[in-house]
């Protein structure tokens, strides 16, 4: 036994441009007048039927440099967890590869950033491409190191 749509579920379809003893002759179904009843007829995104658009309405405000650098940034509160749980060396140099072995930045083009934010407790040696003045201070006052790494900024 197949399978059929249930009684009255399939229509035949709307057959428009037939003459006028169709119902749908003459204009097909579109109206009289206005872009919307030519063929390749298509709505612009935005387009509000010649009222001015939302997007044009509001005011423009801020300004985004093109040249902007983005950085992921980490705390020192979080080095520290990760050192006391032992996702970190404790003695050796943390770099961006070994902050993204543990897990704590994503592997991707963008630079990193040591923030301050936190207290730290063990001595850290560390090379990133920015890090705060307030890291600094932390990290070498438990006698650790804090290296910038070059960071390229690309010309456009």
């Amino acid at each position: 036994m197949n399978p059929r749509p249930a009684k009255g579920a399939v229509h035949n379809t709307k057959r428009i441009g037939r003459g006028q003893g169709s119902g749908h002759g003459k204009t097909s179904g579109r109206g009289d007048n206005g872009a919307k009843s030519r063929s390749g007829f298509k709505n612009k995104r935005g387009f509000e039927g010649g009222q001015m658009p939302l997007a044009r309405r509001l005011p423009k405000f801020g300004f985004h440099s093109p040249f902007r650098t983005e950085y992921q940034v980490l705390n020192v509160d979080a080095l520290e967890s990760c050192i006391k749980i032992g996702r970190l060396p404790k003695d050796e140099t943390i770099t961006p590869d070994t902050l993204w072995a543990a897990g704590l930045i994503n592997r991707s083009t963008m630079p990193v950033k040591i923030l301050g934010n936190g207290d730290l407790t063990f001595k850290v040696n560390i090379e990133a491409h920015k890090i705060s003045k307030s890291a600094i201070e932390k990290i070498e006052k438990l006698g650790g190191t804090a290296k910038q790494l070059f960071v390229e900024t690309e010309a456009k």
